[in-house]
């Protein structure tokens, strides 16, 4: 009620709308500034939700910090329970208790993600107001009377299963709530008062090479042949990004812990399921995938350096430091460690070569010098 009479949203449904219509407004909002297309508005958009989730995530990630702190811990104890997994896990829950660490806490900005991509997957079809239908659906009866209640609506040009949504008409009419022509509601129904339009959204993008942000990479991709599916370089860089950040933040792999072969799997899965995705959904999601992502690279840097990023597939740079939670290198066999109770050897001291058949008390005991021994002989 206060959207509809304040704001000038004339159509409402709760409680989806309650979430997606101020990042709809507010993708919208950005896309109408002067000198902002629909990228430009996109990344701006990303940066501003980065930046308004900020908190959550730095302690997500202070979180995962201190967990890799304590994986040496972790590790003594799967290694003096090993084969008892009841065991390890209750001393495992009692140590992060004692050093104050959640391990679930972690969960609130992932679980975050996911309605923000299902709100701007839904923000991006709307906004390229193209709207498929299968055969059987545009040549229904339901969708004859819809057109004629909104004359809006209007075919695109070859393409003979696609129609252009309208900018502006009725707003409460009962086809709306039909699932397959939810999307032909004009989208100044659920814009508020300054961001109404008055024309389509440009979705294409000159300074891209006219990449359609509200369709699949056909630009940036390589289409396999014999299929519809296309390799997006957009989603191979979203990829890497995300390869990067998913490793920064995970465990060293641990033979005698059980998941540990599990994590190490996402750090690889997830990457390539990115790769999946740019070529189903719109280019303009996997740019706000690579943006998010880079956002989130930077800012576990500056919290965490590098964490486990290193070593990858054995290469180790110089300027990068240990992993956070790798273990302390062994000495070398038959060497005395540097923390030893002796203390460090005294470069000193010269190395005294002692017979090996040699007692403790003969050694003790000072050698008469030769020219002594041949004295004592002229006497006798």
């Amino acid at each position: 009620m206060t959207a509809a009479g304040f704001l000038g949203i004339e159509h409402f449904n709760p409680p989806w709308d309650i979430f997606f219509l101020p990042l709809f407004n507010l993708l919208i909002g950005l896309y109408k500034l002067p000198i902002i297309d629909f990228a430009l508005a996109i990344i701006l958009f990303t940066v501003i939700i980065r930046f308004a989730l900020a908190p959550l995530f730095v302690r997500q990630i202070r979180s995962q910090r201190e967990m890799q702190r304590m994986q040496p811990l972790v590790r003594e104890i799967q290694r003096k329970h090993k084969g008892n997994r009841q065991k390890i896990t209750e001393e495992t829950m009692a140590l992060y208790k004692e050093h104050g660490v959640n391990q679930f806490g972690g969960c609130l900005p992932v679980l975050l993600q996911l309605p923000l991509l299902f709100a701007l997957y839904q923000a991006l079809i709307r906004a390229s107001n193209v709207v498929t239908l299968t055969a059987q659906q545009a040549s229904s009866r339901a969708f004859a009377e819809l057109q004629q209640n909104l004359p809006g609506i209007t075919a695109v040009a070859g393409e003979p299963n696609k129609f252009n949504a309208p900018i502006s008409g009725p707003c409460n009419l009962p086809a709306y709530n039909v699932p397959e022509f939810s999307h032909f509601l004009p989208l100044n129904c659920q814009l508020i008062d300054p961001v109404k339009l008055s024309e389509p959204v440009v979705t294409t993008i000159p300074w891209l090479f006219g990449l359609n942000l509200a369709a699949v990479d056909h630009v940036f991709a390589v289409i396999i042949p014999g299929t519809a599916f296309a390799l997006s370089a957009l989603a191979f860089v979203a990829a890497i990004l995300q390869f990067v950040q998913v490793k920064m933040t995970s465990p060293r792999p641990n033979p005698d812990d059980p998941t540990s072969a599990t994590t190490s799997t996402m750090v690889y899965l997830f990457p390539l399921m990115t790769i999946f995705w740019g070529g189903l959904f719109p280019s303009g999601l996997i740019l706000y995938w690579v943006v998010y992502t880079a956002f989130l690279v930077v800012q576990q840097y500056t919290i965490m350096g590098w964490g486990n990023l290193f070593p990858i597939f054995g290469w180790q740079p110089r300027w990068a430091p240990p992993p956070m939670d790798a273990p302390p290198p062994r000495p070398a066999k038959g060497s005395t460690p540097a923390n030893s109770n002796n203390g460090p050897p005294d470069d000193r001291q010269a190395p005294t070569n002692r017979p090996a058949n040699a007692s403790a008390s003969g050694d003790n005991r000072q050698r008469p010098r030769a020219g002594q021994r041949r004295r004592r002989g002229r006497r006798r």
